[in-house]
């Protein structure tokens, strides 16, 4: 039996237009909480409270699966690890300002504006020497897709590599994009179409990987 419609776990309208692509690709109908009319509320900012993206993509996903009744639901946690900052942002890319007054892109640009700072205090020491480090960062953003329905649960999980430049390129995608420069794609995820993005990212890699398994389970076509 095929599933009729995915509710997609998210508020986020960057990550729905990525994801609604890919579930279109895969001729899935999908929904979101806007559009069954679940009110936004503040428990949904403390979904994403564990250490692991798997953990919270699965919070978000049974939540929003309570939320709309029962239908089959998918979700996803993703995030920014770089290895000069011991992995940070990591679980906590989309809140790593501290800002919680603020959305959108002024959440985007006071995350990256604390990035860029944090890298810029990075040093190295080594025999007693110290320097600091210098642009470009080795970077790999990481995601985790969930998918929950009545009767089980799957998960799926999805990386892209390259580095972070100190100076943003591009207006496209949205979080971290304009400073991540893609080892798949000619320049960064913010020059990137949403096509050359999707085909690459960590998130188009992980739910793609996540369909596939709703298709070996005749979940999907």
């Amino acid at each position: 039996m095929t599933i009729e419609r995915i509710v997609i776990a998210t508020r986020s309208e960057g990550k729905m237009r990525e994801l609604r692509e890919l579930f279109a690709e895969a001729s899935l109908a999908v929904t979101d909480p806007n559009e069954l009319g679940i009110p936004e509320s503040a428990v949904e900012d403390e979904l994403e409270k564990f250490d692991t993206f798997e953990a919270n993509a699965l919070a978000k996903a049974r939540y929003f699966m309570m939320k709309s009744g029962g239908l089959p639901t998918v979700a996803d946690d993703s995030g920014l690890v770089v290895d000069a900052l011991g992995g940070l942002p990591g679980v906590r890319s989309k809140r790593w300002s501290g800002r919680s007054d603020i959305t959108g892109l002024a959440l985007d640009n006071a995350n990256n504006a604390k990035l860029i700072r944090e890298l810029e205090g990075v040093e190295l020491s080594e025999k007693g020497i110290k320097a600091h480090l210098r642009f470009p960062f080795a970077a790999r953003y990481v995601c985790a897709a969930a998918y929950v329905d009545r009767l089980g649960e799957l998960t799926a999980g999805g990386q892209t590599t390259g580095v972070i430049i100190r100076e943003p390129r591009g207006s496209n995608g949205f979080g971290y994009d304009p400073y991540f420069q893609s080892e798949a794609v000619d320049g960064t995820f913010g020059e990137a179409t949403m096509e050359q993005k999707s085909r690459v990212s960590h998130r188009g890699r992980a739910f793609r990987a996540l369909i596939e398994a709703l298709r070996l389970r005749g979940l999907a076509r």
